[in-house]
């Protein structure tokens, strides 16, 4: 048919590309079949799309979430206020526990418990929860129907509570320094290889524990086992140092024990070097198997 024509230009009746045709789409205007010529509705020749970037997709994904995060009061309430609370209420126990028989003081303790209520409060039990809500309005099903990989999309809506957890350890590590008169840090990278360790193995926890999370309530709930456990057992509210040989090694394989133990290690610099692989090989290794369970029993759509 001569005279028929595409956006990008023409096919003419022996098969080649029409001239006349191209351009006319080349300076915005279409050709129809009729022959009448539509200014300003063809794309440029050339242009593309705009390439996204995986960085770029989990930054607008994290802004999004970030605007949820604030709209929802009760779990920015637990994210943040409860982290900053609980340790005041332990340094009346602290003080009347023989810590300074073990090598340390109030501070050595309260400093790392601190840091560990941010990560199972203000990240671990906070993203559970996010992961359930979203999955249950459906938002992880429908992102997943765009550009954005699995991994994306768990990552870009933990983003904005891994800052949080962030912030907020930094706020206490401050804080701790000017109240309880605690010296600078012996071995700085240690404590901030804990910390990034342990927000990133509370965040892969945390979407496993949203696979088994029917909705948001029952989330504090499937959380609390893994709350109760480190709170008694990793050394936040009770140092290892002070339970019985056999109880100390059985506690220092839980998932939070080897971040509390590089934290306060950061701070005291007396962690040898096989305590400190053996602390990141405990830590890596409750990670990659969080990994694991998400890749193979995660739930995208909600659970009936």
């Amino acid at each position: 048919m001569s005279g028929l024509t595409n956006e990008g230009g023409g096919m003419n009746g022996d098969g080649g590309m029409g001239d006349g045709a191209s351009g006319s789409a080349r300076g915005g205007a279409r050709v129809e079949a009729s022959g009448a010529v539509v200014k300003g509705a063809a794309r440029p020749v050339g242009s593309a799309r705009p390439v996204t970037t995986p960085a770029s997709r989990m930054a607008a994904l994290a802004r999004a979430e970030l605007t949820l995060l604030g709209r929802s009061k009760s779990t920015l309430l637990a994210a943040v206020l409860v982290p900053l609370v609980l340790p005041l209420s332990l340094a009346s126990v602290v003080e009347d526990m023989e810590v300074q028989d073990v090598g340390l003081t109030t501070g050595l303790v309260l400093l790392p418990a601190a840091i560990g209520f941010s990560l199972l409060f203000g990240v671990y039990s906070a993203l559970a929860a996010i992961y359930t809500a979203r999955r249950e309005e459906l938002v992880l099903k429908r992102l997943r129907t765009g550009e954005l990989r699995d991994a994306e999309i768990l990552t870009g809506a933990a983003l904005p509570v891994l800052a949080t957890g962030l912030a907020q350890s930094l706020v206490l590590v401050t804080g701790s320094t000017i109240l309880l008169d605690i010296p600078a840090p012996e071995a700085p990278h240690l404590a901030v290889l804990g910390l990034l360790t342990g927000l990133a193995m509370c965040a892969a926890l945390a979407a496993v524990t949203a696979a088994v999370t029917r909705t948001v309530e029952s989330a504090q709930v499937t959380t609390m086992p893994m709350v109760l456990v480190s709170m008694i057992g990793s050394g936040v509210t009770v140092p290892l140092e002070l339970l019985p040989d056999r109880l100390a090694s059985f506690c220092e394989l839980l998932p939070l024990s080897p971040v509390i133990v590089l934290i306060r290690g950061g701070w005291t610099g007396d962690l040898s070097a096989y305590e400190c692989l053996r602390a990141i090989a405990i830590a890596l290794a409750w990670t990659v198997l969080a990994v694991f369970a998400v890749r193979r029993w995660f739930r995208w759509e909600p659970r009936r």
